[in-house]
């Protein structure tokens, strides 16, 4: 049996929720965030602020030089919790092969309830439809045969959009898309696919899954997958992560503070950038540092509490680093989450 998966997304949400709530704030450039002075991140942002460049994950400082009249609020997570089990009390209605990403992200397996008179297509704008009506805030849908066409369609139009992709059209639609859309194609990815000539993914079917493999490892075998708009993972109900983290280890060892200071902004923006791809914002609990230090031991430092995401990341490193004053191998940023519930927290197929 074809699958029938939907990807839904609300539109800006945390700062959709402020704007519902805040009349004031519409029409204006806004975003939900930390304060500058206090090296904060933005967690989201309107679409009158992404018109000055600004983005979610961005340095709350950097975005207030690119749109000086930016606007921005404070995090309310109770109220961004109480609209998430709303919409999940929504799709609950629908299916319980819900797999939630996010707060405001979800997919719902949709395969068994489809009848003649209620196709995927349908339901996604039920869903839609209600979101709206019940909380006054709008929602992107895609709808397609799997889990990676579903999530790259309900971005086609955003805001406020939905985009279907029936079975016969998957294989044009795919082809034309940019390999930045492939899940795991980071920048890094990127520039090198693009310097060997791979920009779309038809560019990618003209390789071997060979030589795929050759380059970019066992990740070849997800680009020559995903190239052909196959997806063959489940939508999970019980998904469960831990912690998002990056790391960089030297090639030469670093003595302290003094040098590795120019490295931890890039790794910083390393870890905003996967928290955000993750959507896991709403979810963090604890930010950490690990340190590995020359004769292999390691040692980590944790912050706990609702700003561990403005955690100064170097005041960590120093206080972990004091423990052994000792050259550095490897040096780690990350975040621990905690789940919402800890929280509390040949016919055709028609789609």
């Amino acid at each position: 049996m074809q699958r029938k998966i939907i990807h839904i997304d609300a539109d800006c949400f945390y700062a959709a929720i402020e704007m519902r709530d805040r009349p004031e704030l519409r029409g204006i450039p806004m975003a939900v965030g930390g304060s500058a002075e206090r090296r904060g991140v933005l967690t989201t942002c309107n679409y009158d602020a992404r018109a000055y460049g600004v983005r979610s994950a961005m340095p709350t400082a950097q975005a207030m030089r690119l749109c000086p009249q930016l606007t921005v609020v404070p995090p309310q997570m109770h109220k961004y919790r109480e609209a998430s089990k709303v919409m999940r009390s929504i799709f609950a209605d629908f299916t319980e092969v819900i797999e939630p990403l996010s707060l405001d992200e979800a997919y719902l397996d949709v395969s068994e309830v489809c009848e003649e008179d209620l196709t995927a297509t349908r339901i996604a704008k039920m869903i839609r439809k209600r979101v709206e009506e019940e909380l006054a805030i709008t929602v992107s849908a895609g709808v397609s045969v799997n889990k990676f066409i579903a999530k790259v369609a309900s971005d086609w139009e955003k805001p406020n959009g939905l985009t279907v992709v029936t079975p016969t059209e998957v294989d044009a639609f795919v082809a034309a898309l940019s390999v930045k859309k492939i899940p795991g194609v980071g920048a890094v990815t990127a520039d090198k696919m693009h310097r060997y000539g791979l920009r779309t993914c038809a560019d990618v079917r003209e390789w071997s899954l060979h030589d795929l493999r050759r380059r970019f490892g066992q990740f070849g075998v997800v680009l020559h997958e995903r190239a052909r708009g196959r997806d063959e993972r489940p939508v999970q109900p019980s998904r469960v992560r831990k912690s998002i983290s990056v790391e960089r280890t030297f090639a030469e060892d670093v003595s302290g503070p003094a040098e590795w200071s120019p490295i931890i902004e890039g790794l910083y923006l390393n870890l905003m950038e996967r928290i955000e791809a993750a959507k896991a914002w709403h979810a963090i609990d604890k930010a950490f540092i690990k340190l590995k230090f020359n004769d292999f031991t390691t040692t980590t430092v944790e912050r706990v509490g609702t700003k561990a995401v403005e955690a100064d990341y170097e005041d960590l490193l120093v206080e972990g680093w004091e423990r052994k004053s000792r050259p550095i191998r490897l040096i780690g940023l990350g975040v621990r989450l905690i789940s919402e519930g800890e929280h509390a927290s040949e016919r055709s197929t028609v789609l």
